[in-house]
């Protein structure tokens, strides 16, 4: 027996803990991010101080908001196929609330994180403690609980005994990766600091195996019967062939048998770029030559996606076409009245080219779909062009940075217009050089995101592209970033409010109001945040050319600390549109034309809505 208070036992339990895929092994929790306060600092603090001298590997690193380490800790998940995360601890009251926005983002996306917030006392000897909700219908309920929703697993440890059982069932919906999110395990901030007698088997180093679960044969073979009899069959890659490691296993499938890919957000990069069969981008904000085959398919072969209402185009992209969804969950996998096809990517690929061994689409049918790429690649050279001394557009941005970057350099980005310009323009060559949030969209996400991508791949270089509404709503992570030697290039695009917003808000009849940063009077406020960035401690480069951008992108990563490259562009300049309809609900009645008119196209999209039933 070893005689530990609970924090110090969780803290040497994590540290023994690793996953295994394919023979490869991992820590599965290697450091721990926080913010301490009175909730945690007793408990969990003094544990992680005292782990080096205890012989528990189990760093610590602090960051500057709660928030913003559940985004440093998804992206590191992200990053190693969901085979690593990060701890993060708080204290109770706002350290712990400031979680739930994360741990939405982290489940969405079916990231898994561990979330370790501290708790109001199990034992109760005072009501109520310093940040204590008090509900009059119980006193077992804290602020904690507003995790639960959230979370694919929550618990609260009230008792030392409790810590094995839900220690263990943690670290299954971690590792699963149908299950998998945010893992909250709440910690009275008594019971931290309580001492117990904890059997040595709860420390044994412990290899959690992550399955490569095969598809049933039946269901492959009906998949199979619905496959070979299409003309027109499109493959919407998604994350899950990213994260299975099925990028290779995807390139043989759609090479052997004739079948263009459309990408979503998460599966981005699942072929180059510049494969003969790859369209890019699909759905809202997809590009016209991935749209144009979609809308005409008549079967759709879903690889790992959850078909968002952007990939669908809100249920209007796809036309009368019959769907087979590979998927490791049932869940996704049933959508849109699809054949299920249950079972990990990479071996619901191979055994679904099997079954379908010596079919291909006509040679027609792939010419045109070649047809439609070259002419989309020629649209997205014109918007990426600017000439050197021209004010820089959003598109010649994301050009220059793509330009800029390696091979293997990652792009990172969430929320706000550059997402969807970035989703039709970027040019990817590697399956982790695009890492885009954009199941939750969450503004902040960029930088605390980007420092979870380089700790995972301390061996690319990653350039952050935010704009400056989302930097604003979380700079402080630029502070961790210098403070951990983490080097990252921001690219800081200053469109002087919210972009994506104030188009969408234009376009439903709401004029653009409260998206532009002005005072009352309607004057451009007086915010520097190139300055803002440099009192972060970051190198600050200032561009006002395309000529100045290019040069300060070649400085910032010749350099060897993080770099804020400032540059201000125009709200007004929208990139490329691939053509497919978002359903944002319009005022039904108005006293404007502008929403009259927003509302008559509105009722005319929605018109092309598919309700998608075949059995």
């Amino acid at each position: 027996m070893r005689r530990l208070t609970v924090a110090q036992a969780l803290v040497a339990f994590l540290a023994q803990q690793w996953s295994e895929r394919d023979g490869q092994r991992r820590r599965l929790i290697p450091a721990c991010f926080g913010i301490f306060g009175h909730g945690n600092v007793a408990g969990l603090g003094e544990a992680l101080a005292g782990a080096a001298a205890a012989g528990v590997d189990l760093p610590y690193r602090l960051c500057r908001n709660e928030q913003g380490m559940v985004h440093t800790a998804s992206a590191y998940a992200r990053m190693t196929d969901r085979l690593s995360t990060l701890a993060c601890t708080t204290s109770i009251g706002p350290g712990a609330t400031n979680l739930v926005t994360g741990a939405a983002g982290a489940t969405i996306n079916r990231l898994p994180v561990l979330l370790l917030p501290g708790d109001i006392f199990a034992t109760r000897p005072a009501n109520p403690v310093l940040q204590e909700l008090e509900d009059s219908r119980s006193y077992d309920v804290s602020v904690t609980d507003a995790l639960r929703p959230v979370s694919r697993y929550w618990d609260r440890i009230n008792r030392p005994e409790q810590l094995p059982a839900a220690l263990l069932a943690a670290m299954r919906v971690l590792t699963d990766p149908v299950e998998t999110g945010a893992v909250t395990l709440a910690l009275p901030q008594d019971v931290q600091a309580e001492a117990y007698d904890w059997p040595e088997e709860l420390f044994a180093e412990r290899t959690w195996h992550v399955p490569r679960p095969r598809p049933d044969d039946g269901a492959v073979q009906r998949a199979a019967r619905i496959v070979t009899a299409a003309r027109r069959p499109v493959v919407v890659a998604g994350g899950g062939v990213i994260y299975s490691g099925a990028t290779e296993a995807l390139r043989g499938f759609v090479e052997r048998h004739g079948v263009p890919v459309v990408e979503t957000q998460a599966g981005k990069g699942a072929l180059p770029h510049d494969h003969p069969l790859s369209l890019g981008a699909v759905g809202v904000t997809g590009t016209a030559a991935a749209n144009e085959v979609a809308a005409h398919a008549d079967v759709v072969i879903g690889v790992g996606t959850r078909y968002s209402d952007f990939t669908t185009a809100s249920g209007t992209l796809f036309g009368d076409a019959r769907f087979v969804n590979l998927n490791i969950t049932g869940f996704d996998a049933a959508k849109l009245s699809g054949v299920q096809v249950v079972g990990d990517a990479r071996e619901s690929l191979a055994a679904l080219g099997a079954a379908c061994d010596g079919w291909a689409s006509e040679p027609a049918y792939r010419a045109g779909a070649a047809d439609l790429r070259d002419r989309w690649t020629a649209v997205v050279d014109r918007a990426r062009h600017a000439d050197p001394g021209a004010r820089p557009t959003q598109a010649a941005v994301i050009g220059a940075v793509n330009d800029a970057a390696g091979p293997r350099d990652v792009v990172v980005c969430a929320a706000g217009s550059m997402p969807g310009d970035l989703h039709k323009l970027w040019r990817s060559t590697d399956p982790k050089a695009y890492h885009v949030e954009y199941g939750y969209s969450c503004m902040g996400y960029e930088i605390a995101g980007g420092i979870g991508v380089r700790l995972a791949a301390p061996d690319r270089e990653v350039f952050v592209l935010v704009g400056d509404g989302s930097y604003l709503m979380l700079p402080s992570e630029l502070v961790t970033a210098v403070a951990e030697g983490v080097k990252l290039v921001v690219v800081l695009v200053d469109n002087q409010g919210f972009a994506s917003i104030g188009r969408l808000s234009e376009s439903v009849g709401a004029q653009r109001l409260g998206t532009a940063y002005q005072d009352r009077e309607g004057a451009p406020l007086p915010v520097d945040l190139g300055a803002n960035a440099a009192s972060l401690g970051a190198e600050v480069l200032r561009v006002t050319t395309m000529a100045e951008l290019r040069a300060a992108l070649d400085a910032a990563k010749a350099s060897d600390r993080t770099t804020v490259v400032h540059v201000k562009t125009d709200p007004r300049e929208a990139g490329p549109d691939g053509g497919a309809w978002w359903d944002v609900p319009v005022a039904e009645v108005s006293t404007t034309a502008e929403a009259q008119a927003a509302r008559s196209g509105y009722e005319t999209g929605r018109k092309a809505r598919r309700t998608h039933l075949h059995p």
